[in-house]
């Protein structure tokens, strides 16, 4: 297989042909040069780069192994690559399929899932497909189906989040069918939890879709304390017809960090994967109930301090709906003092230690109020750790005078 040449930077190894000492690869000694046992040779130093080169073959004469492509930057091969003979893969090559979004032709790479195709081919309206428990630095969860799409001969619309496009797949995103499955998954969900300190993205797709849980009745009067908790799981009483059931409940604040609020809750689960696989690995939480009594909780229901959690306040930064907040945010909503709308931010990067996380600092009137970081930061992908998301009082700290 052949390769592209090019010129090199100048350098040991780099275009040079300076002759090496007898019997020595980078300074080390060649132990099996000349032994006469296939196979035991060690290969020579392997082409200067900006030289052409038609194959990379192993001293003991066996054929190049896998796809070998000469550096775009036409730098030279490291240590590795020359004592080992081989050929650096590349990694995965995928090739482009073809699919057709609301009848117009786009090409995406293979395994895109749908939604990955709207955001990178498809109209702005397109790319603006409601999401609550899908997030660009997560896997899919494929929980709340509010980003169905219509699918041509599909039977059921399809959670554009995690179905894989197919050649030749013909999606659907406005038609009637996908708004009014959407407008119901909001609307239900609205009719049973508190939506109103959601995303702001999230507010607008309700007002856009029209939904209206009020046409549900009143709200049910809160269970108390611990009620939800104690309810032999899968069990649901039959309503009454007078009221709609929700999961209001007191607020559960037991830490000095963030609280929690589950009266806000939706069950996107994106708190339980975040605190596990997708980016901590704690796994404090996880999903207890059954039914509509399904719900958030940690092991055998015990306090926060007491859980595995180490407040790394990563199930914060993805909650959808306000259900986990800091504590200094919820403070402030209580007093009244709290004032998105003056909100900036501006980012930095952490202090605390070398690792490079970038941060995001949410300022209100002069004062520090969150942190967060951007989920295409390539340290960080969107995750703290407890320093970096509640470390910041000291910046504030100011002598009084």
């Amino acid at each position: 297989m052949t390769t592209t040449s090019g010129k090199g930077p100048a350098g040991p190894g780099a275009g040079s042909h300076a002759p090496r000492a007898a019997g020595q690869i980078d300074g080390a000694p060649e132990a099996d040069a000349g032994s006469g046992v296939p196979g035991t040779e060690t290969p020579g130093p392997g082409p200067a780069a900006g030289e052409g080169v038609t194959a990379l073959h192993p001293a003991n004469g066996a054929g190049a192994v896998g796809v070998t492509v000469a550096d775009p930057a036409g730098s030279a091969p490291g240590p590795a690559e020359r004592l080992a003979g081989g050929p650096v893969m590349l990694g995965q090559i995928r090739r482009t399929i073809s699919v057709t979004l609301d009848g117009t032709e786009a090409r995406v790479l293979e395994g895109s899932t749908i939604l990955e195709a709207l955001h990178r081919e498809g109209t702005p309206q397109q790319a603006d497909t409601p999401t609550l428990c899908w997030a660009p630095n997560m896997d899919p969860i494929n929980a709340c189906r509010v980003c169905v799409v219509e699918v041509e001969g599909a039977r059921t619309l399809a959670p554009s989040c995690a179905r894989t496009c197919e050649d030749g797949m013909q999606v659907r995103t406005d038609t009637d069918k996908v708004r009014h499955s959407r407008r119901m998954v909001l609307e239900l969900l609205a009719s049973s939890a508190d939506m109103s300190e959601a995303s702001g993205d999230v507010q607008r797709w309700m007002g856009e879709y029209g939904v209206d849980p009020e046409r549900y009745g009143p709200p049910a009067p809160p269970t108390v304390d611990g009620e939800r908790e104690r309810r032999h799981a899968g069990h649901h009483s039959a309503p009454d017809g007078r009221t709609r059931a929700t999961v209001e409940q007191p607020v559960k604040v037991d830490n000095d960090l963030y609280v929690r609020d589950y009266s806000r809750c939706i069950m996107c689960y994106k708190c339980v994967n975040a605190c596990g696989t997708d980016a901590q690995f704690t796994f404090a939480i996880a999903a207890a109930g059954r039914g509509f009594d399904a719900r958030i909780a940690t092991e055998y229901d015990v306090e926060l301090p007491d859980s595995a959690c180490v407040y790394c306040g990563n199930c914060i930064g993805v909650c959808p709906t306000g259900a986990l907040k800091s504590v200094s945010e919820y403070d402030k909503r209580e007093a009244g003092n709290w004032h998105p709308e003056q909100e900036t931010v501006t980012t930095t990067v952490c202090s605390f230690c070398g690792v490079g996380c970038n941060l995001e600092l949410h300022v209100q009137q002069g004062e520090i109020v969150n942190v967060t970081s951007p989920s295409d930061h390539s340290v960080t992908h969107g995750h703290l750790c407890i320093k970096g998301r509640f470390g910041f009082q000291h910046v504030q700290n100011l002598p009084q005078g």
